[in-house]
């Protein structure tokens, strides 16, 4: 197959000249680890004493990462990017709350989301994390059998109920839910909770998407138990395929406590990891729709191959392509201008509250080496091939 994600001007058709010069500035920002330590500090205190940062932050880092400070703010981004096909997954980003009634915010927050979605043909997915429905350290306990207080198991079926709200609402308006994956330490429960709504919702289709992180060495068995079991009780199984994000957490923590760290001792055993579950996966069609969730040129093209080989439609409902807005333009437009399913996870909320997810994203990507550098040759070759034009 030939390579055609250096393609730059399909890459960045929709940024104008401005947007493309901002985009370079911050990669090149972001790129500078030292620097995006103390802009988070800087900016953290910024805001808490209440200085006026918000329009610059909006101006800058957020407008380039996020979609606005709501749904309808969002609307000229996703129309813009629907333009050339590329579909936008409402992703509402507050996080750093932990408190019954932000629990059950969210709920009626994401159930009016699925509402929106049901209205707007760029929108096929709406998504939550399972920590924005109940505090993490609950699901810990649960995921670990221990013993719960009455409380907890009060607040544990609170959790359970606002999944079941959620899961219901999106299966009255028949739009597909990406539950996102989290901390290994509370996965355990919020996998058999996800397995639940699966089990309730997915008879006929799917609609609930669990989130299995290839990072974590052990997911191979966790898809495959997953798939026999489906088969067995006649449901179907939706995965978003990512690498994961907590790495440096997850290691540390195993350390800390002093357990086998579940993660990948290499990269390469991730991305090995990564590409035997896709290809495991594509093997399971009948059985299986997959997100792949992925900013991984090889692994992309690995899904583009076995597509290819198999004879499956670039439009079949069952394969998407995703990616973060703001990040590898170049696989979701050359992939879009192909035919393929892709959409971005489009971020959005005030600007305060979205703060926390904008700083993890930034040191995401200076840990990140590769994929800093690889947006910071792709954003360079296209300004030359303007200038030049």
């Amino acid at each position: 197959m030939k390579p055609f994600f250096e393609d730059t001007a399909t890459a960045f058709a929709i940024k104008s000249d401005t947007a493309l010069e901002r985009a370079y500035f911050l990669f090149k920002l972001i790129s500078k680890q030292p620097l995006v330590k103390l802009g988070t500090l800087v900016t953290n205190f910024a805001i808490k004493a209440g200085m006026p940062v918000e329009g610059l932050i909006r101006a800058t880092v957020f407008d380039h990462f996020c979609g606005g400070i709501s749904e309808t703010d969002c609307i000229p981004v996703m129309e813009k990017m629907h333009e050339k096909q590329v579909f936008s997954v409402l992703d509402y980003s507050v996080e750093g709350k932990a408190d019954q009634a932000y629990f059950d915010q969210v709920v009626t927050k994401i159930t009016s989301l699925i509402s929106f979605a049901k209205t707007k043909p760029y929108i096929p997915f709406v998504v939550f994390k399972p920590t924005a429905l109940g505090a993490i350290d609950l699901y810990e306990k649960v995921g670990t059998t221990q013993q719960l207080t009455s409380k907890e198991q009060a607040d544990w079926e609170l959790i359970k109920n606002r999944f079941h709200s959620i899961c219901k609402a999106a299966y009255d308006q028949n739009i597909p839910l990406l539950i996102d994956g989290e901390e290994s330490w509370m996965q355990d429960a919020a996998d058999a909770l996800v397995l639940e709504m699966m089990k309730t919702y997915n008879k006929d289709q799917v609609l609930i998407y669990n989130t299995l992180q290839a990072y974590r060495w052990d997911r191979m068995d966790y898809i495959k138990d997953l798939l026999e079991q489906s088969k067995y009780d006649g449901f179907k199984v939706g995965i978003k395929l990512v690498r994961g994000a907590y790495m440096e957490k997850e290691r540390l923590r195993a350390k800390n406590y002093g357990y086998v760290s579940p993660i990948c001792e290499t990269k390469q055993a991730t991305d090995h990891n990564f590409n035997n579950i896709l290809t495991y996966m594509i093997g399971e069609l009948e059985h299986i729709s997959i997100f792949l969730g992925t900013h991984n040129e090889e692994s992309s093209y690995l899904l583009i191959e076995q597509m290819e080989q198999k004879g499956i439609s670039l439009k079949d409902p069952r394969i998407w392509f995703g990616q973060l807005y703001g990040m590898s333009d170049h696989i979701s437009y050359n992939l879009s201008a192909k035919g393929y399913n892709v959409s971005k996870y489009l971020p959005f909320g005030p600007v305060k509250d979205v703060m926390p997810y904008l700083m993890r994203r930034a040191e995401e990507n200076t840990s990140v080496a590769g994929q800093t550098n690889r947006e910071l040759d792709l954003l360079s070759k296209e300004r030359k091939r303007r200038k030049l034009g």
